[in-house]
């Protein structure tokens, strides 16, 4: 007589738990698109802030020439680390519309962040012009930086990592500070050049390594 078939395995409540948060945690591999943008800007736009205050203490006195080729280098350095990454993702099959949950609806919150900051470019960059008043523009960063603390917090509310947590608080206190320094320059560059260093080059720092380890994982 044969001998009777094993039989099939139950699936537990845990299994029907752990099934579902696959669905909304997801596998594959991460993005390092939004890392390396953090990681990246905030290294090269914190150098540029220590070249400023540099110009701003008389420590570096460079050609009219010379300083505007500096600018345009670091935002060009940075367009390339950027296009770089966005190729890497495609190139291992990772977009930013597909992937977790979690990660996608983090993603959109940054992605609207960036529209919004285009709007304010604009806007204060408008005015700066019109009124032919710098200082308007210097309310640019500090607006920015209190979008940014806004992406944080949603990103601490799908993620609950607490240093998302403190990018938030750091975001927001950043922006109150830049708001009411605009006519102070070496305070206002000196407290731009942390913010980017901790605020942008940091967080990068993290979601580049925890997504490199979470590749080498899978």
């Amino acid at each position: 007589m044969p001998a009777n078939p094993a039989k099939p395995r139950m699936h537990s409540a845990e299994d029907d738990l752990a099934f579902m948060r696959s669905i909304v945690e997801g596998g594959g591999k991460p993005h390092l698109t939004l890392g390396v943008a953090y990681l990246a800007g905030g290294l090269l736009y914190g150098l540029q802030c220590l070249f400023h205050v540099g110009q701003a203490t008389g420590v570096i006195r460079w050609p009219d020439l010379a300083n505007l080729a500096f600018v345009v280098g670091i935002s060009l350095g940075f367009f390339v680390v950027l296009a770089w990454a966005i190729r890497r993702d495609s190139r291992d099959g990772v977009a930013a519309t597909r992937g977790p949950m979690a990660t996608r609806a983090l993603n959109a919150a940054f992605s609207a962040t960036g529209m919004a900051n285009l709007a304010v470019i604009l806007i204060f960059g408008f005015g700066a012009y019109r009124d032919q008043d710098f200082a308007i523009w210097l309310y640019y960063p500090a607006v920015i930086f209190a979008l940014q603390a806004a992406a944080w917090y949603v990103a601490f509310s799908l993620k609950r990592k607490p240093w998302m947590l403190a990018c938030s608080a750091g975001g927001w206190l950043t922006a109150v500070a830049l708001g009411l320094l605009v006519r102070r320059p070496e305070w206002y560059l000196g407290v731009c050049t942390v913010a980017l260093f901790a605020l942008f080059a940091l967080p990068g720092w993290i979601m580049v390594r925890e997504a490199r380890a979470a590749r080498t994982a899978a």
